[in-house]
């Protein structure tokens, strides 16, 4: 009798339920999905429409933003702009390319945007500016 015990032990094996591993994860994923564009776009700026496509840049591109209040954004850091122009310097000088984008929002009047896109030109190390629109 006491054989039979010991094959009954050993052909019996334990089941992990997977059910509640897969139903986690699939959770987290769903919740990494809906907050990861959340934070990536902490800065609000409705950019007017056009129809010209953008090229895609091989290294991470500077964006300078410009809200409806006029505030300057330096890649998503709140920045006046001659502190902007003396932080852009250095970091040009390791990129090949030397291209800022400006996205600025459609009400913000016509003279600032133009007013940093000269600072940005003159500052010397920037060879071009993109401005950035929707799609239409």
């Amino acid at each position: 009798m006491r054989h039979r015990r010991g094959r009954k032990k050993r052909n019996m094996l334990f089941e992990v339920p997977l059910t509640p591993l897969i139903d986690t994860a699939l959770t987290l994923l769903i919740i990494f999905m809906i907050a990861s564009p959340m934070m990536h776009n902490a800065i609000r700026v409705n950019l007017p429409q056009g129809k010209a496509k953008e090229d895609g840049v091989s290294s991470q591109p500077i964006v300078v933003y410009i809200d409806k209040q006029e505030k300057i954004y330096l890649n998503d850091t709140a920045i006046g702009l001659q502190e902007m122009l003396a932080q852009l310097t250095p970091e040009l000088l390791e990129r090949s390319e030397g291209a800022v984008y400006v996205k600025a929002d459609q009400e913000v009047h016509y003279g600032k945007v133009i007013q940093v896109v000269d600072a940005l030109k003159v500052t010397g190390g920037v060879r071009s500016v993109g401005l950035s629109t929707k799609r239409a």
